[in-house]
């Protein structure tokens, strides 16, 4: 089955059509970027322009950067706060005229990786990690998902764990990927002892660079890219919503 696929990240908001069976895209994968602020009525209408690049008729699915429950918003870390309480699926329904699941980011990336990428039949306690803007995660236990665990928002370091060790922090305080690298490794060590994972995938936008900092990386756990990089998070959004 083609579903939509769209990821809404803190700097752009892309998505392309997916084969649900295979996990490729069967198109050029298209980006906006974020208006800002990022408010409901702002962010709906940019997945509608999304939806109208590609002639969009069926389901979509929206892999979105918030705790989600049965589809509203609990949260807002990235986005803009009037985003809380508020129900995601029906307001992208509603601008897309299309059937609309919406769900954690990092948890669809997660989803994608588990099915199709470095995470494929892969048993025990497995943890995606994605940086970009800020850090999701994703935490799987013999393939199943435990949703929402956001331990990007862990306190750590006297701050919000993404707010120390993401990747746009790398670019704003101008860290080289050494020292950024020493800084992921203490977060990904405290992260570690709260799960202890059989293996550990970074995802996101750093994913691209893993041979910048990978082999800085000092923990017990075994650490791997994620093989669908920065795709993840379309193709699990679009995977959601196959059965809508």
């Amino acid at each position: 089955m083609e579903v939509l696929g769209i990821d809404i990240g803190g700097s752009g908001i892309k998505g392309a059509p997916v084969n649900c069976e295979t996990g490729e895209l069967t198109r050029e994968r298209y980006r906006i970027p974020t208006p800002q602020p990022a408010t409901p009525e702002s962010v709906a209408n940019t997945v509608k322009k999304l939806v109208k690049h590609f002639n969009w008729q069926g389901n979509i699915g929206c892999g979105f950067p918030a705790v989600v429950q049965n589809q509203i918003v609990r949260t807002a870390a990235n986005i803009d706060n009037s985003w809380i309480g508020v129900n995601a699926g029906a307001l992208f329904a509603e601008k897309s005229k299309m059937p609309t699941v919406v769900s954690n980011d990092a948890d669809a990336a997660g989803l994608a990786e588990i099915h199709f990428g470095a995470g494929k039949d892969e048993k025990g306690v497995v943890l995606v990690v994605t940086v970009g803007t800020g850090i999701g995660s994703a935490l799987f236990v013999d393939g199943c998902l435990v949703p929402n665990t956001e331990f990007g928002h862990l306190l750590f370091k006297e701050t919000i764990a993404e707010k120390w060790a993401s990747d746009a922090v790398r670019k704003k305080e101008d860290l080289s990927w050494k020292q950024w690298a020493k800084r992921f490794s203490e977060y990904l060590q405290h992260v570690e002892r709260l799960t202890w994972p059989n293996k550990i995938i970074i995802g996101g936008g750093v994913s691209k660079k893993s041979h910048k900092y990978l082999s800085e990386i000092k923990i017990q756990t075994e650490i791997v890219e994620a093989k669908l990089l920065n795709n993840a998070g379309i193709i699990g959004a679009a995977m959601s919503a196959v059965s809508i």
